[in-house]
C-alpha cells in the first residue's frame, strides 16, 4: 500500500467526503477497534468479530467514506487485509511495535494505533512502516520452503528422541540417522523387543517425513532447473532465496535489500561519538541463515568473488571477525543476488563462476 496522495486529500476537503480511520486490534474470536471520523476525538473502542467489521467497512464505503484501517502482522496472515480491501477500505499492515510501553491492552493499542494512523493519512510516513502484502500466490510458493523447513526440524527432534530413549533405558548410544536401512540393521536387531517396538514407531514416522521432504526438496530445485547460476550457490538455496524475497524487483535501492536481511549493524550515536553494536536482526531470518550459509561456501569455491576479495585480508585474524566479515559478505550477497536478478548486472561481472543446474 503506497503513501495516500496529496491530491486524493485536496479532492476529499473540496467534495466533503469524510475520512474514517481505525486502529485494530486482531484476535481470533474479535478485533478491538478505535475509529476516528475526521478531526474529531477517538471514539470508544468497539468489538467486532470479523464479519461484522467487514460488513461494518462496505457500509461505510457505501456512504461515500473513506476508510483506512491498519493492523499489526499476526499469526493470522493476512485474511482479513485481503476481506478489508475487498470490502473498500484501503488497510495497512505493520510489523509488530511497542505502542504503550510497559501499559499493554487490547484498547490502549487499537487507540495507539488510531492515532498513528491519523498522523500518517496527514502525511506524517514516519508514523507507520506499512509491510509489502504478499500475493496468495506467492504466499503458496513461499510456504513449501517453509514446510520443509518444519520437516527437517521435526526429523531431527523423532531422531533425538529415539537417541535419548536408548541413553536412557540402556546407557548406550545410538548414532546419527539410526533409523536408516543400514544403521537401523546393524544398531537395532538385538534391542529388547519393548524398545524396539516403539523404536520402529519412531521410525516409521521419519521415514514417511523423510520421503515428504525428499518431494518438497525436488519441488524447490525444479524451479531453478534449467537455469544459470552463481557455483556453489546450490539451487536450493536459490530457490529458497527466490521464494522469500517473492519478487526482487520490489526492492527500490541497495539499502533496503540489506535491510531486508536483518544484517545491518545497530547503531548507538551521539554528538561525534559514533558506535556500531551487533547486527539488528530486524529482517527476515529464514534468508538471513541461507545467505550465512551460502557465504561460508562461496569463500571457498568463488575466490574471484569481488565481494571475498574485498575482505580476503580480515578474514584470518580471529574467529570473532571471521564471523562478522561473514555476516558483511552475507548482507553484500543479498545486494549481488538482487542485481543479477533484477538485470543490473551478470554473473561475470560479480565475478562468480556459474554452472548450469
Amino acid at each position: 500500500m503506497g503513501h495516500p496522495r496529496k491530491t486524493d486529500n485536496k479532492l476529499n476537503a473540496d467534495i466533503g467526503r469524510s475520512v474514517v480511520k481505525l486502529g485494530l486490534d486482531v484476535h481470533l474470536q474479535w478485533i478491538v477497534a478505535v475509529v476516528q471520523e475526521g478531526h474529531q476525538n477517538p471514539k470508544a473502542p468497539r468489538k467486532f468479530t470479523r464479519a461484522q467489521l467487514v460488513a461494518w467497512v462496505e457500509e461505510q464505503v457505501q456512504k461515500g467514506h473513506e476508510v483506512w484501517m491498519v493492523q499489526e502482522s499476526c499469526g493470522f496472515g493476512f485474511v482479513l487485509h485481503r476481506e478489508l480491501e475487498a470490502a473498500g477500505a484501503r488497510s495497512l499492515v505493520i510489523t509488530p511495535i511497542c505502542l504503550n510501553g510497559r501499559r499493554k491492552t487490547d484498547k490502549l493499542d487499537a487507540q495507539a494505533l488510531c492515532l498513528r494512523l491519523s498522523r500518517y493519512v496527514e502525511g506524517n510516513f514516519q508514523e507507520l512502516s506499512p509491510i509489502r502484502i504478499p500475493t496468495e500466490a506467492e504466499q503458496r510458493k513461499r510456504e513449501v520452503s517453509r514446510r520443509r523447513e518444519f520437516l527437517t526440524r521435526e526429523i531431527r527432534r523423532l531422531d533425538n528422541r529415539g537417541r535419548a530413549l536408548i541413553l536412557e533405558h540402556c546407557h548406550e548410544t545410538l548414532p546419527s540417522g539410526w533409523w536408516g536401512p543400514r544403521k537401523w540393521k546393524w544398531h537395532c536387531q538385538d534391542l529388547d523387543g519393548w524398545l524396539r517396538s516403539i523404536l520402529e514407531n519412531l521410525r516409521e514416522l521419519l521415514l514417511k517425513f523423510k520421503d515428504q521432504l525428499r518431494a518438497l526438496t525436488d519441488e524447490l530445485e525444479a524451479r531453478v532447473w534449467g537455469q544459470e547460476i552463481p557455483k556453489a550457490l546450490g539451487s536450493l538455496t536459490l530457490a529458497v532465496l527466490d521464494s522469500e524475497v517473492c519478487d526482487w524487483n520490489r526492492f527500490k535501492n541497495r539499502k533496503a535489500v540489506g535491510s531486508y536481511t536483518g544484517c545491518c549493524p545497530s547503531e548507538h550515536s551521539s554528538g561525534g561519538m559514533q558506535r556500531f553494536g551487533h547486527i539488528d536482526r530486524r529482517g527476515n531470518g529464514r534468508i538471513r541463515r541461507q545467505l550465512v550459509e551460502a557465504v561460508w561456501r562461496l569463500l571457498r569455491y568463488q575466490p574471484g568473488w569481488h565481494a571475498s576479495r574485498k575482505h580476503l585480508k580480515r578474514l584470518g585474524d580471529s574467529v570473532a571477525q571471521r564471523k562478522k566479515v561473514v555476516v558483511a559478505l552475507a548482507r553484500q550477497l543479498a545486494i549481488d543476488l538482487w542485481r543479477w536478478r533484477t538485470g543490473r548486472c551478470s554473473l561475470a561481472d560479480l565475478g562468480l563462476e556459474t554452472v548450469v543446474v
